[in-house]
């Protein structure tokens, strides 16, 4: 039997838009092919997570409303059993920026003192930003505002950044990455936060997939990220799934450097996207489940 990826990759329409990205036959890995198969993260210049919100995986891949994300998922590599941790939203970000679930509570304010992402980098002399659409001005740590969802944007929780006035500046509007991007300033690791129509919160997946063809694929195309680029496109958590705590999601890895239509059966979850994030950048240390959580090498190789 066809996977809901495959069965919908053989519709003409989809099967023109990934040939242009220069797609192969989908490489599928065995069960339990990650942890241990030989495959090694290489070192990247830079790391993009965008996190997309409340999707089960079968509303996202085989999808004829989210065209550009199948086609990156049939392109580069896909996580056909990454799961969310938890439900609700907040606790997600939190495993992907901390490596622990922190609170459920998605009107949690208080000041995060875990060790996190943004403490790595810094002690890795890794430049990082956090881009959130919507955000009223750079350096903003408060609450909702319009589109904004300060809960999908945990990095603002962060002591390292809400006890530092230069750290805060890294936190900025996402009209900020445009910028950076055609200026060839991006970060080492850049966390890019949607407004809560443009992940899916709010409005329909097609409306989160036009955001990404619209805002990401320059990012995709662009000479720099050809040469050392990692995004990682995640949804935080599923709508109608519990399985392993969050529910099934999609996880699909874009880089130069991933193995071309692959995919992988093994089971991961966001702890293994922060250890992916932090190895790529070549951190010595990883915090939290991140340390010790199946890492993602089998991704990347010739």
């Amino acid at each position: 039997m066809k996977s809901p990826f495959q069965q919908f990759a053989a519709a003409p329409f989809l099967t023109a838009l990934v040939l242009t990205c220069g797609t192969r036959d989908p490489v599928t890995a065995p069960p339990g092919g990650g942890v241990g198969s030989g495959g090694v993260v290489p070192q990247l210049g830079h790391v993009v997570i965008v996190v997309e919100e409340n999707t089960d995986y079968s509303s996202v891949i085989g999808s004829a409303s989210m065209p550009y994300l199948n086609s990156l998922a049939g392109a580069y590599a896909l996580a056909t059993n990454y799961h969310a941790n938890t439900h609700p939203s907040i606790g997600n970000y939190f495993m992907l920026t901390v490596g622990k679930i922190v609170s459920n509570d998605n009107s949690y304010s208080g000041v995060v003192t875990d060790d996190n992402i943004v403490r790595r980098l810094i002690a890795g002399h890794k430049a990082w930003k956090s881009y959130a659409e919507d955000l009223p001005s750079v350096g903003y740590i408060g609450g909702d505002v319009g589109q904004y969802a300060r809960k999908h944007n945990v990095i603002a929780l962060l002591s390292d950044v809400v006890n530092d006035p230069a750290q805060q500046k890294n936190v900025v509007p996402f009209t900020q990455f445009a910028v950076d991007l055609a200026h060839n300033t991006l970060p080492d690791y850049a966390f890019v936060v949607p407004n809560r129509c443009n992940d899916a919160h709010d409005c329909p997946v097609g409306t989160a997939d036009a955001w990404l063809k619209t805002n990401i694929d320059p990012l995709v195309r662009s000479p720099q990220f050809q040469r050392d680029g990692l995004l990682v496109i995640v949804f935080d958590e599923a709508d109608t799934d519990s399985t392993n705590g969050g529910g099934h999601v999609p996880c699909v890895i874009v880089s130069p450097k991933a193995k071309k239509g692959y995919q992988s059966a093994t089971q991961y979850q966001h702890q293994s996207v922060l250890r992916l994030t932090g190895e790529a950048l070549g951190l010595a240390t990883l915090p939290n489940e991140a340390a010790t959580a199946p890492d993602m090498g089998e991704f990347f190789g010739p």
